[in-house]
């Protein structure tokens, strides 16, 4: 997979619609992203890393842009053996956080604190329909940082957010006072979400728009094993239940033994099971991403 440096006809069209956090190259064996003025290299081999270093120097130059720190995450075999990034260019005593703007929205990202930043690129499509369907009421299941509801909440929703992390928790109420909006309307529990959906099925919650985008791994602190592979389907039948008429439901992971035809397989097998009934669709490609690359995503719209 080679889909080489971006031109500097899409890195103006960024420019243009206030974005800074996107891709900027993608080769076999890694990728670059930029992060505001900071730029994140992913390297499966250590050749690859300083070929892309080499190569980013040159692009910058190319094209103008200037280059903040440069940091580097060895990407492993297996999720468990993930590190938070190096910094390998830059000031060693500079914050490791800074904030980065999609779409004139800020996020708050930190290189010290995991081996993801804070947020998701591959999902900026996804974030833009979430602003483009207007949610009232929105559920983000494995809400991470809460960027998803922080879409939701600038066009005037009311949000859930569920994760198991109370740290990712905080930082996703820190982006909501990055773009001044207040959290009165939001609520965030820190809990196993497979063990607080039965609970919003009790009290009869209903939502219009729900984000299932779980990790492919998970433990949480009781050592209770979360595999998506055998997961995901549990999580959809309740899912399902929580959705509105007319509700709009993402489907999104990035295992690899889950692209999207085994998604839609899934999503009709639990919409039978459910009786609910659905249309699918994608969000638009992603200009940055070669083709395949990134998460697989389905939206349902409930009938």
């Amino acid at each position: 997979m080679n889909f080489g440096w971006i031109d500097p006809t899409l890195l103006r069209d960024f420019q243009a619609e206030a974005t800074d956090v996107h891709r900027l190259c993608t080769l076999e064996g890694g990728w670059v992203e930029r992060f505001g003025q900071d730029i994140l290299i992913s390297f499966k081999r250590v050749l690859t890393r300083e070929q892309l270093v080499a190569e980013l120097q040159s692009w910058a130059t190319s094209v103008g842009f200037q280059v903040g720190r440069i940091f580097a995450r060895f990407v492993p075999r297996k999720n468990e053996d993930r590190e938070p990034p190096r910094l390998i260019c830059g000031d060693p005593g500079k914050s490791l956080q800074t904030i980065a703007t999609e779409r004139h929205l800020k996020f708050g990202i930190d290189f010290g604190t995991g081996y993801s930043p804070g947020l998701f690129l591959d999902q900026r499509e996804n974030r833009r329909y979430v602003r483009h369907i207007r949610p009232a009421r929105l559920l983000n299941c494995f809400a991470y940082t809460c960027s998803f509801s922080v879409s939701a909440a600038y066009v005037g929703g009311a949000t859930l957010n569920i994760d198991l992390s109370k740290k990712y928790l905080a930082r996703g109420r820190e982006n909501f006072t990055l773009n001044s909006l207040p959290t009165i309307e939001h609520r965030f529990i820190a809990d196993d979400v497979r063990a607080v959906l039965p609970r919003l099925l009790r009290k009869g919650e209903r939502f219009d728009v729900i984000i299932l985008d779980p990790p492919t791994f998970s433990r949480s602190a009781g050592r209770k094993i979360f595999q998506i592979e055998h997961d995901f389907e549990r999580l959809l039948i309740d899912v399902l239940g929580l959705a509105e008429r007319d509700s709009n439901v993402l489907l999104s992971t990035n295992c690899s033994t889950l692209r999207e035809h085994a998604l839609a397989v899934m999503a009709r097998y639990c919409l039978k099971v459910a009786g609910r009934a659905a249309t699918f669709h994608r969000s638009s490609r992603l200009p940055d991403f070669p083709p395949g690359a990134g998460a697989s995503s389905i939206w349902l719209t409930l009938r």
